[in-house]
């Protein structure tokens, strides 16, 4: 087969050698289109290839077999040249076995020069498009391919013929269209930097130094990109989880860098800020630095998206605030604003509102304010014994500091001053609470059942 398949090869060449004449003859004396020299399906191959000549090859075999293969294609021009192509081969045995393949061309007249010419310019042109610079060799009328262009019959160099040459040559185009449009495109690494490829210095969980925290901090002040500052918020944030660290981001500045993004208008950077300066507010002595942006972030987590994240940072920030009693005093104006968000918040924005508010009803002093405020009467239904566990305890809770303060302050004797729609009404006068109280003995939950046992015995 690999014999057939070679002078299947020369003999393709002499056939398409003989259509480049005939392509000349056309041009020159403009003979009748219509007028047909070749046979089948040649015709398409001699139309699409560019670079055709005759190939003289030698075969070496060890067998012992004899063969001989013979092919002869002629085409006759009217009146001017005749072109005939004869292809030898013969395959010889021995020690020293040789076979070669001879093909004789022959022109006549002007026609051969013209020829010549032609395939001259076809072989620039395809040395051209290959880029090797291929180098053709003439030798006394029997021209040799060169070793840098391609087999005829085969794509990109290859010796297997395909289906059709027009086929192929679609191919051809479309894979350079490809390799243009890669050599054109930007480079991955040109500015500005996309959305999720920065190359942040650390990771989001690396314990760091003061020298590491500074350059974050130096990073999140001079960036303004929001993934940036995303990413530096959360590595402070983790890192502020360490006490060591609570006291180096305060002296190295950071704690103004962070607050200042609480003024953004993403909410996913006001939340990251949030989360920061939530572990930062651990530290006694970072507590008076957040004290001067916990208005803002109060007036922000009331006004934001109800059971949003950012709602949810903020409130935890505000329970660390309220810890202590320093600064609870800051926030009594927003009362109103805790118990509304209590009633129409979801399961977890309740649980975090009610665990602020008890931290005001531990404080004595915070008590007037506490229950001289408007609270929906909606409230109530926090006492039924559908709610879960958790929301039970915290509300008995609740109800059972703001109890003890009524009683220890002697705000009773003065409920006059009090308002129907207070919180002292709806939990001291009303009656309809210490109902609902009195209902939970009989919960199916142990814990609730001691915690209601002890509020009942302090009425």
């Amino acid at each position: 087969m690999g014999r057939t398949r070679e002078a299947g090869c020369v003999a393709a060449g002499v056939v398409i050698g003989a259509g480049a004449c005939y392509c000349v003859y056309r041009l020159t004396w403009g003979r009748d289109e219509s007028e047909k020299i070749w046979d089948g399906d040649d015709e398409e191959d001699d139309e699409e290839e560019e670079s055709i000549d005759i190939v003289e090859t030698g075969v070496k075999t060890g067998k012992g077999a004899k063969a001989n293969a013979g092919m002869g294609t002629g085409a006759r021009l009217q009146g001017e040249a005749k072109v005939k192509a004869e292809v030898g081969m013969e395959l010889q045995s021995g020690s020293d076995v040789k076979a070669a393949a001879q093909v004789g061309v022959q022109s006549g007249g002007g026609l051969e020069a013209k020829a010549k010419a032609l395939f001259n310019t076809l072989k620039e042109q395809a040395s051209a498009k290959a880029g090797r610079g291929a180098r053709l060799s003439t030798i006394s009328g029997n021209r040799t391919l060169a070793p840098s262009l391609p087999c005829p019959g085969g794509r990109g160099g290859g010796c297997h013929p395909t289906r059709s040459s027009r086929v192929g040559s679609r191919a051809s185009g479309k894979t350079k269209g490809r390799t243009r449009g890669k050599s054109t495109r930007t480079p991955a690494t040109a500015w500005p930097v996309r959305r999720g490829k920065f190359n942040f210095p650390y990771k989001i969980d690396d314990i760091l130094g003061a020298s590491d925290l500074q350059k974050v901090l130096n990073i999140l002040e001079r960036s303004n990109d929001p993934f940036i500052q995303e990413i530096a918020l959360v590595t402070l944030g983790n890192n502020a989880a360490y006490s060591f660290n609570q006291n180096a981001i305060r002296e190295l500045g950071g704690l103004p860098i962070i607050a200042k993004l609480i003024k953004t208008k993403d909410p996913i950077i006001r939340e990251k800020a949030y989360n920061a300066l939530n572990n930062l507010s651990v530290n006694a002595e970072n507590q008076g630095k957040i004290k001067t942006y916990i208005s803002q972030v109060c007036d922000d987590t009331m006004i934001c998206r109800l059971d949003s994240a950012v709602q949810m940072a903020g409130l935890r920030l505000l329970t660390n605030m309220t810890v202590t009693n320093h600064y609870q005093h800051l926030l009594s104006y927003s009362f109103p604003d805790f118990f509304a968000l209590l009633f129409l918040g979801n399961y977890f924005t309740k649980i975090q509102i009610m665990k602020l508010i008890i931290n005001f009803t531990e404080n004595p002093a915070m008590t007037r304010e506490l229950v001289s405020c408007k609270v929906p009467s909606e409230l109530i239904s926090l006492f039924n014994k559908e709610w879960d566990r958790e929301i039970l305890l915290n509300i008995l809770t609740l109800f059972e500091n703001i109890n003890d303060n009524i009683k220890n302050e002697g705000l009773a004797s003065s409920k006059k001053e009090f308002s129907r729609s207070s919180l002292f009404f709806l939990f001291k006068e009303s009656g309809v609470c210490v109902k609902k109280i009195k209902a939970l003995a009989n919960h199916n939950d142990l814990v609730v059942k001691v915690k209601v046992l002890k509020v009942l015995t302090k009425l």
